[in-house]
């Protein structure tokens, strides 16, 4: 593919990679440190095009850093290529909007404006994807998989019973779910063809409880293996009161496997979205609600304040002295995972102290 831009090369050039990366293709572009354009190119997202990039921007000059779209997606693989050749990667995930409705939108434009990484508006280090963590990450979105299917499964089931007929209906509505569930996976219906109606219910509650129970085996695989990489990732974790594996997982997956990238507990709270942001005007000085962030990150903060609040007598007797102060149930959550937060900072990156800005 042509270039849109190209000027003379210097092989001593230092350079900024841009990559509009999809699943097929992955579009480059390179700039130099003036903001100048250098040259774009089109390239296959396998091992072979990814080697191809990196030789095709070693002609123009040296790569200082790359910026690259979707490094936990289609650039995933590109990324990995760009590390082990020592190049420095930084997220983009935030289009120039203002931009786009200027100029519109094209693969090489979005190319060279993933490029402008020296501009400082890229900051975000991608996550490695190679380790524990990642190990951790794919069972743990298996998990969640598989608890939202086995929630659904039963919910089917139990409109089923709902509408099946008396005698049906009778023998399993007293029944506790487990108890249910087996019954339904024991029935033994007659064929479809001669048993009519009856014979369909049952066929369909014995089908629909072998997958819940299959769903449930699956889980408790998935829980056997997430328990053992998790101790083994972060054991210093899972020691604190209130965090239990399944949202220990979530926290290392939010964080990344290099947890250096989160620099400071205040970034760390901002990634989970429990951050306060500045909403003052004039005279009125307030606070409010921030909602950007990893909202699973942000749940696994809820569930371990949930958890306290049962349990551990310092958060008991905190929410306590703050509800004396006329604080709302929300401020005091809000305070609580801000709090959780930051201990859980100084778990995970205890050699860099913690930021009290």
């Amino acid at each position: 593919m042509t270039s849109m831009t190209e000027i003379h090369a210097d092989v001593s050039l230092a350079l900024f990679l841009g990559v509009d990366t999809h699943l097929d293709t992955h579009h480059a572009a390179l700039i130099d440190s003036h903001g100048r354009k250098v040259s774009d190119h089109e390239f296959g997202t396998d091992a072979a095009g990814c080697t191809e990039l990196l030789a095709w921007a070693a002609r123009y000059g040296v790569i200082t850093t790359a910026g690259v779209e979707g490094t936990g997606g289609y650039g995933a693989g590109l990324t990995r290529h760009l590390h082990q050749a020592g190049v420095t990667v930084v997220e983009v995930d935030h289009p120039d909007r203002r931009a786009r409705r200027r100029y519109g939108k094209s693969d090489p434009l979005d190319a060279y404006a993933a490029a402008a990484v020296q501009s400082g508006r890229a900051t975000t280090i991608p996550k490695d994807r190679d380790g524990d963590v990642e190990s951790i990450r794919l069972l743990h979105n298996a998990r969640a998989s598989a608890v939202k299917a086995r929630a659904e499964a039963m919910t089917q089931l139990k409109s089923v019973i709902v509408t099946c007929p008396d005698s049906l209906r009778t023998q399993l509505r007293a029944l506790t779910k487990a108890k249910l569930i087996r019954t339904c996976a024991a029935l033994r219906p007659d064929p479809i063809t001669t048993g009519g109606v009856l014979a369909a219910n049952k066929t369909t509650l014995r089908r629909t409880a072998k997958r819940i129970l299959d769903l449930s085996a699956e889980i408790k695989e998935h829980d056997r293996d997430l328990r053992m990489l998790t101790r083994r990732a972060a054991p210093d974790l899972l020691a604190l009161v209130g965090v239990g594996f399944e949202t220990a997982s979530q926290l290392l997956v939010t964080v990344g496997e290099n947890r250096d990238r989160i620099h400071a507990e205040t970034s760390l709270a901002r990634l989970c979205g429990v951050a306060p942001l500045s909403a003052s005007s004039g005279k009125t000085k307030r606070h409010r609600l921030n909602r950007g962030g990893d909202r699973q990150g942000n749940r696994a903060l809820h569930t371990i304040v949930l958890c306290r609040l049962k349990h551990d007598p310092r958060t008991k007797a905190y929410v306590e002295r703050r509800a004396a102060e006329n604080k709302s149930d929300k401020e005091i959550m809000r305070c609580l995972k801000r709090y959780v937060a930051r201990e859980i900072y100084r778990v995970l990156n205890p050699k860099n102290g913690v930021d009290e800005s």
